[in-house]
């Protein structure tokens, strides 16, 4: 009797264990799916940010060509621009007449020393002066 008492309490204990293995092992098994979920969507997510990386540093490589090319065009502006004005050094330029109406120069003053026709000493005087 104490050995068939035995051998149903051993029973009892294994059909435990199984019950208890099993229910840990579908524990794993949710953790480890709810967990590769996770890793899929963080990894779509790091796919999705490096993307948007390279996209920022192709424009960036990009602006900054355009700088360059621009750079190179405006680089001979001033040596050009004090050519222009330095072209007649008889008579003074369209930029230094409106620099004398800026100061107050009137139409006759302008035509004098700036050697400007009267049409253009007013066009000067109007434009300047508003």
């Amino acid at each position: 009797m104490i050995l068939e008492g035995a051998v149903i309490f051993l029973a009892l204990v294994w059909i435990l264990s199984l019950w208890l293995f099993y229910g840990y092992s579908k524990r794993q098994r949710e953790l480890a799916s709810q967990q590769a979920q996770g890793d899929a969507l963080r990894d779509q997510r790091i796919k999705d940010l490096a993307k948007r990386v390279d996209d920022y540093q192709n424009g960036t490589v990009r602006m900054g060509d355009a700088l360059h090319e621009l750079r190179a065009v405006v680089a001979p502006l001033p040596d050009k621009l004090m050519q222009l004005e330095q072209r007649d050094p008889n008579s003074l330029s369209f930029a230094q007449a409106a620099r004398l109406v800026g100061m107050g120069a009137s139409v006759d003053e302008l035509t004098q020393s700036c050697g400007l026709t009267q049409a253009e000493a007013e066009l000067m005087s109007k434009l300047h002066r508003s």
